[in-house]
């Protein structure tokens, strides 16, 4: 859905030219209904997949959902949304083991939104996109558990009752609990071909519980001060984590207020906003080189250095060291 979303948006480096390509998709959609072509298109392609599965209901699952929530909204509106959430501590932890996303900040110095945000968009995607759920997406998922069509599920509480709370998801979904088999990984033989997940998984036939506190151990203290810096105590607290909080503070990690939070939050806005411009200025590149200094050339993606040689590489905002 994510890429359905983005339809007619394509990299810069499109040989058919990136401008034309959104110019004649948008022209050519604005004409008709474009929510129902796009609708027509996802139950085309859900309905294909579940056909050769010989299944009848598909869970499209993806962290990333939380930058088109309005758009899933507008093409399935009643279809049930089923709201994982996890320890914020825990989440960075899986980062951190299973991507080698660095948490660690620098040292306090003087700098300004404008210059963070230039940082932000020097860092590798795959890193700055992970950093952006947590700081960006978590609101908006906590705010999501509001819809009338949600079904919120604490991962804390899938790991330690699993059959119950599965049960109860399938109920919600409208179907027979009784009809279904016991929770397990054995059968998943998808997995081992996929390019997603946490190949962790694969290890396990059944549910681990010591995911759930493994965060106590993995992240240091300067590490659970960076994500309550990025997450915020009031959402730590709203979001059902009061207990979790409580030991990282009692680790030494201190509550530096709403302000920090909210620089923070600034911080990846702008990252978002200057993201896209970069890519609209792509898009006008492409559309003509010439005006751009004549003969175009061949950009390498940015590669994420080996795991353990990235830390540091944002540093800490306070309200009193950031100016706009």
């Amino acid at each position: 859905m994510l890429a359905l979303e983005a339809f007619g948006r394509v990299d810069h480096r499109h040989p058919a030219g990136t401008s034309l390509i959104e110019t004649a998709t948008s022209e050519f959609l604005g004409r008709i209904d474009r929510a129902a072509v796009s609708r027509a298109f996802a139950d085309a392609a859900y309905g294909a997949y579940l056909s050769s599965a010989g299944k009848r209901i598909i869970v499209d699952k993806t962290p990333r959902y939380w930058m088109v929530l309005d758009y899933l909204d507008l093409l399935y509106p009643e279809a049930p949304h089923i709201l994982l959430m996890r320890n914020p501590y825990a989440i960075a932890a899986s980062l951190k083991s299973t991507w080698g996303v660095p948490l660690q900040a620098k040292s306090s110095r003087s700098v300004s939104l404008s210059s963070l945000a230039d940082l932000m968009l020097r860092l590798p995607d795959v890193i700055a996109s992970s950093l952006a759920d947590l700081v960006l997406g978590l609101p908006k998922l906590a705010a999501h558990r509001d819809r009338r069509q949600t079904m919120v599920v604490q991962y804390e509480r899938l790991a330690a009752c699993p059959e119950e709370e599965i049960q109860r998801l399938i109920a919600g979904l409208g179907c027979d609990p009784k009809d279904t088999a016991a929770t397990s990984t054995a059968r998943a033989d998808y997995l081992h071909s996929s390019s997603f997940g946490d190949r962790k998984i694969l290890e396990r036939r059944t549910v681990d519980e010591k995911s759930v506190d493994a965060w106590q151990v993995q992240l240091s203290v300067e590490e659970m001060q960076t994500i309550t810096d990025l997450i915020g105590v009031e959402l730590m607290i709203q979001l059902g984590y009061e207990a979790e909080l409580r030991h990282a503070q009692q680790a030494g990690v201190v509550d530096k207020g709403r302000e920090v939070t909210e620089l923070y939050r600034q911080i990846f806005r702008m990252w978002w906003d200057l993201r896209l411009s970069k890519e609209r200025a792509w898009s006008s590149i492409s559309a003509n080189p010439l005006a751009f200094g004549g003969q175009s050339r061949t950009h390498a993606p940015h590669q994420m250095r080996p795991q353990g040689t990235m830390r540091s590489i944002y540093p800490e905002p306070t309200s009193t060291k950031i100016r706009s």
